[in-house]
């Protein structure tokens, strides 16, 4: 499709989204008293409700969405591999660890959540790419394995840690780490706003690089390309991403797998035009995802995480059979 098509429609998708979630809950509100809302009328429960509850929430769900995705984009060029995700890498898994060491130990400590979660993502990514080098070189599946036994060791330590934690915490940090927008307010937004907002200028400058990345070292470098530094760039940025998302979120699987490749499905591979469309598309994405989260259960709200990781498992493996099936 062309990218001109394309963009407006992932842009309705997405006021669509925001719409649907600004209206519903566990009170519907028309339209019409969601739109009164924003342009600061009105000063009734629904008003508030719209202003102070479920505007902050839709934001943090986009922002969260399209970080997500553009760091599996950034991860997926970066090792050139289709089923680079930062949950499926221990990446999150790492930021989480590193997010409950700040809230639950270290209270009030001089380093803000995002960065803590950020080192967290950092030091997994890294402990992934050293366990996976075998003779100078990483193998995808051996990428993927080593990212499936980091995330394990992770998932164990993270149980300890909530195990340990002060006892009127854990309910609160269970709940988070199955991912969970519920906390969302407009403090937390502009807490994350910076990072991501670096984050993706970051990866559109990079965005020549992306592309040669995907054609092998070697022939990077022979375009001019400084590998090296490009890729640290990279992986740092993607980090960052990753990390501060989760610091704010919870842990929220699998949205970096499934939107990149179905934002290639509709601009292609070109990262110019890719990022853009990740981005817009995992905020819609995950968007939707927590309405559904707010309105299949009848006993009350699911996680988030549990609404995407029951669309991504599937197709993750559809896309781990397609590839071993190839040639």
């Amino acid at each position: 499709m062309r990218p001109l098509v394309v963009y407006p429609l992932l842009g309705a998708a997405f006021a669509g989204a925001m719409a649907l979630s600004l209206a519903t809950g566990s009170t519907h509100i028309p339209p019409g008293d969601v739109l009164a809302a924003l342009s600061g009328g009105g000063a009734d429960t629904a008003a508030r409700v719209v202003r102070e509850l479920r505007l902050p929430r839709a934001l943090l769900g986009a922002m969260v969405g399209g970080a997500l995705s553009v760091s599996g984009v950034a991860f997926q060029a970066l090792l050139r591999n289709p089923l680079a995700d930062p949950y499926i890498l221990g990446v999150s898994g790492g930021a989480a660890v590193g997010a409950l060491i700040a809230s639950l130990f270290l209270a009030g400590a001089f380093l803000p959540l995002p960065a803590c979660a950020f080192l967290g993502a950092a030091m997994a990514a890294t402990v992934v790419f050293l366990l996976a080098r075998r003779g100078g070189g990483v193998t995808r599946e051996r990428l993927v394995l080593m990212g499936v036994v980091v995330g394990a060791f992770l998932n164990a330590l993270i149980m300890m840690m909530v195990t340990m934690a002060p006892p009127g915490k854990i309910p609160g940090a269970i709940y988070w780490l199955m991912g969970d927008l519920g906390q969302g307010t407009l403090p937390r937004v502009f807490l994350l706003a910076p990072y991501v907002l670096i984050g993706l200028v970051a990866l559109m400058t990079m965005s020549r690089g992306l592309d040669l990345l995907l054609l092998g070292d070697e022939a990077a470098f022979h375009a001019g390309l400084p590998v090296e530094r490009v890729k640290t760039v990279l992986y740092l940025t993607a980090s960052l991403l990753a990390g501060s998302v989760v610091a704010v979120s919870g842990l929220i699987g699998f949205v970096g797998l499934i939107v990149p490749h179905g934002a290639r499905v509709l601009v292609g591979s070109a990262h110019r035009r890719l990022l853009p469309a990740a981005l817009l598309l995992g905020a819609a994405f995950l968007t939707f995802a927590d309405v559904a989260a707010r309105t299949l259960s009848p006993s009350g709200e699911l996680p988030v995480g549990a609404v995407t990781a029951l669309v991504g498992a599937p197709f993750f493996l559809a896309l781990l059979r397609g590839r071993r099936g190839g040639p």
